[in-house]
């Protein structure tokens, strides 16, 4: 099967189990109304962003947002942010969604684990990410994925409120 390269994404970095997994290098209506759909799947709290964020998104050096996508349809998002302080270049890996009806078929490891080569490939240290404590499927994902429950506390303020 040939694969699909779409004009504003970048060629399929890795594809798992007819799943493929793309770096976002553009924005169109398919990926804003991929957005739309998945974000609430994450947090219904949550509002998705416009298509102009998602283009500040992609122009941000530091960031790089993944897409996973299975018979023409985004299925999985996922962000991952690098900064350096005096310890070290360090990543967060943020916004991690995987369409409900795709759970439990390598989405989710496709993209943390092409989260984690661009990471090393960008030289970071540490990559940390959050995940709420209801999500257990996601817990055991980010474990075999090497990744350790850390001993500290996540402070969080909210300054613009």
């Amino acid at each position: 099967m040939p694969v699909e390269v779409w004009p504003l994404w970048s060629a399929p970095h890795r594809v798992v189990m007819q799943k493929k997994i793309y770096r976002i290098s553009g924005v169109d209506a398919r990926l804003v109304a991929a957005f739309e759909r998945l974000m609430p799947q994450l947090s219904a709290a949550l509002t998705p962003p416009s298509a102009e964020r998602l283009e500040q998104l992609v122009a941000a050096p530091r960031t790089v947002l993944l897409a996973a996508e299975a018979e023409g349809e985004v299925v999985g998002l996922l962000s991952l942010v690098w900064y350096d302080v005096p310890s070290g270049r360090k990543a967060w890996i943020e916004d991690v969604v995987v369409d409900a009806a795709c759970r439990g078929g390598g989405v989710g490891a496709a993209l943390v684990e092409e989260a984690l080569q661009e990471a090393r490939a960008v030289g970071v240290d540490c990559v940390m990410l959050t995940s709420n404590p209801s999500r257990l499927a996601a817990h055991r994902l980010y474990r075999k994925a090497g990744f350790e429950v850390y001993d500290t506390n996540l402070f969080c303020m909210r300054p613009m409120r």
